[in-house]
């Protein structure tokens, strides 16, 4: 393990999070529970159910 970011970049400019949820305003509740913890604005996309999983 190594301090800090990869060594080819001096700060990380983003990352994502996919969380399975019951509906869009459940959705919405968690970016903004995201967004206060972080301290950054939060994007919300929705992906296609996946019967199989």
């Amino acid at each position: 393990m190594t301090e800090g970011t990869y060594p080819q970049t001096r700060q990380i400019e983003g990352g994502y999070t996919v969380l399975e949820l019951p509906s869009r305003e459940t959705a919405l509740e968690w970016a903004a529970k995201i967004a206060v913890a972080c301290r950054c604005v939060q994007e919300v996309r929705a992906f296609q159910y996946d019967p199989a999983g």
